[in-house]
C-alpha cells in the first residue's frame, strides 16, 4: 500500500480525523517505535503513558482519551482496536501469488479450475477437484480427489486437503493445515487394534481462518463441521465428528475430542482440552488451560487449572491436595458428631 491521507484512511476504518486530514501516512507502528509516516494506536490504557512521547503521524484512540491528548493528529474511534484491525488490512503487504498454474504443478485433467486461479510450484490438484474463482493454492499443497474449494480462498504453502473435503469461500488455511485425515477410530480385538475406516468428510463454511499446523479429522460416518466465520489458531487438534458453530474463536494448542459440539460465538482459550461427546452452549468463554469434561449448558465464563505460584508454595499445596480425602472424612465425622440429627 502506498501512502494514504488521514482523511481517506479514516473513511476506511470508521474513524474521525482530529487535526490535518491531508497528512500522508504509509504504515502502522507501535507508539514507541512510530515515525511521522506511521499511524499508531492506543487501545490498552496500560500504554497511555507512551502517548505524549510518540513520534507517530497520527494515533487511533478513543474519544475519552482524545479530549486530553496533545498529539497534533488523531483518528478518533469508538472501537480503537477494531479500527486498528481495519487499518492493518489497508496496509497489508502480504505477497500475491502469480495467476495461473506453475509449470511444476500437477493438475489432473478432470479437475475444474475457475477464473483467476493460482496454483503454485509443485502443488497437486487431484482428479475431480473443483476450485472456485480467485483461489490461491500455495507451493507444495495437495488438494485431493473431489475436494471443493470456494471462491477467494487461499491455501498457504504445504496445506493438505484430503479427498472429498469441502471448503467455503474466502477462507484462509495457513501452512501445515491438514483437513480430512482419518479420525482416531479403532476397535479392540483381543489385544490387537482393528482400524475403522472413516467414511465421513470435513465441511468448512465461508470466511474461516485456520492457523498453521492445525488438523481437522474427517468424520467416522457423518462429517466434521466448522461453520462460517470461525477462527482457529495454530496447533489445534479437532477430532472426528466435531461440530463448531459459526463465529467461534479457538486459540492455539486446543484439543477437541470426537463428537464434541461447540456453540456459536464461543471463545476458547489456548491449551484448552475439550472432552468428546459433550456440548458447549452458544456464547461460552473458556479460559486457557481449562479441562472441559462435561456439558456447559449456559453462556458464561468458565475456567479450571491453577494459576502460577512460587515453587515452594506449589509444593506445599501439592502436599495438602493429597490430604484432601482424609480431611474430608474427618470434617464429615465432626459435622455428624456436632449435628447428630
Amino acid at each position: 500500500m502506498d501512502a494514504i491521507s488521514l482523511s481517506e484512511l479514516a473513511s476506511k476504518i470508521d474513524a474521525t480525523v482530529q487535526g490535518d486530514g491531508s497528512v500522508m501516512v504509509s504504515g502502522l507502528a507501535t507508539l514507541a517505535s512510530a515515525s511521522a509516516r506511521h499511524v499508531a494506536f492506543l487501545a490498552n490504557p496500560k500504554y497511555q503513558a507512551q502517548l505524549e512521547g510518540t513520534q507517530a503521524g497520527a494515533v487511533i484512540l478513543h474519544p475519552s482519551i482524545a479530549e486530553s491528548a496533545t498529539i497534533a493528529n488523531l483518528l478518533v474511534s469508538d472501537n480503537p482496536y477494531l479500527s486498528y484491525a481495519k487499518a492493518a488490512q489497508v496496509f497489508d503487504r502480504a505477497p500475491q501469488q502469480a495467476l495461473g498454474v506453475h509449470p511444476s504443478a500437477v493438475v489432473d485433467p478432470s479437475a475444474i479450475l475457475g477464473q483467476n486461479v493460482s496454483v503454485g510450484p509443485q502443488a497437486v490438484v487431484a482428479a475431480g477437484a473443483k476450485i472456485g474463482d480467485g483461489v490461491t493454492i500455495g507451493a507444495q499443497c495437495y488438494v485431493g480427489e473431489e475436494a471443493e474449494i470456494g471462491e477467494g480462498t487461499r491455501l498457504w504453502p504445504q496445506v493438505s486437503v484430503y479427498y472429498r473435503v469441502s471448503i467455503g469461500a474466502r477462507c484462509t488455511l495457513h501452512s501445515g493445515v491438514v483437513l480430512g485425515a482419518d479420525g482416531f477410530g479403532w476397535a479392540s480385538d483381543g489385544g490387537k487394534w482393528v482400524k475403522i475406516p472413516q467414511l465421513g468428510s470435513v465441511r468448512i463454511g465461508d470466511d474461516v481462518e485456520i492457523g498453521a499446523n492445525t488438523t481437522v479429522d474427517r468424520g467416522a460416518l457423518e462429517d466434521t463441521i466448522i461453520e462460517s466465520g470461525c477462527i482457529i489458531d495454530n496447533l489445534c487438534m479437532i477430532a472426528h465428528n466435531v461440530v463448531i458453530r459459526s463465529g467461534t474463536a479457538i486459540a492455539g494448542k486446543t484439543g477437541i475430542a470426537g463428537s464434541a459440539i461447540i456453540g456459536r460465538n464461543c471463545m476458547i482459550g489456548g491449551g484448552t482440552g475439550i472432552n468428546g461427546h459433550i456440548e458447549i452452549a452458544d456464547g461460552v468463554q473458556v479460559h486457557g488451560m481449562t479441562m472441559v469434561t462435561k456439558d456447559l449448558r449456559e453462556p458464561g465464563v468458565y475456567a479450571s487449572g491453577i494459576p502460577v505460584m512460587d515453587q515452594s508454595t506449589w509444593a506445599k499445596a501439592g502436599a495438602r491436595f493429597r490430604q484432601l480425602p482424609e480431611l474430608f472424612l474427618r470434617v464429615r465425622a465432626l459435622e455428624k458428631k456436632n449435628n447428630p440429627d
